[in-house]
């Protein structure tokens, strides 16, 4: 895939890149707000919300889904989006770790000294 060569990177390191990526746009972030906020809601009920026409929250919706941060069930003509809480307890999990090696770190350091 290109030279970002992501074939050479474990499936974990992909799926948290791609999420971090789906992250990195303030609208995707406004949308993964307001679905907290929410718990479920139809592309209207957050075109409504943010300052962005139709297409552009349905293509930030799509990218979030692809990146597997929120599911998507029909119901009726509708598409009703929640937050998909598996997926943040991996980012969460992620975060975490890299939380407890930096205070491990941190404490190794202390003991050295």
């Amino acid at each position: 895939m290109g030279a970002t060569k992501v074939e050479n990177f474990t499936n974990k390191h992909n799926a948290i890149a791609l999420m971090a990526k789906a992250l990195g746009h303030p609208a995707r972030v406004a949308i993964i707000d307001y679905l907290l906020k929410v718990n479920s809601c139809i592309c209207g009920d957050i075109v409504n919300e943010l300052p962005l026409a139709q297409p552009t929250v349905s293509q930030h919706l799509k990218e979030l889904k692809n990146a597997g941060l929120i599911k998507g069930s029909i119901e009726g003509n509708s598409i009703c989006y929640c937050i998909d809480e598996k997926a943040i307890a991996r980012l969460q999990t992620y975060f975490d770790n890299i939380s407890i090696k930096l205070e491990n770190k941190k404490q190794l350091l202390l003991i050295i000294k």
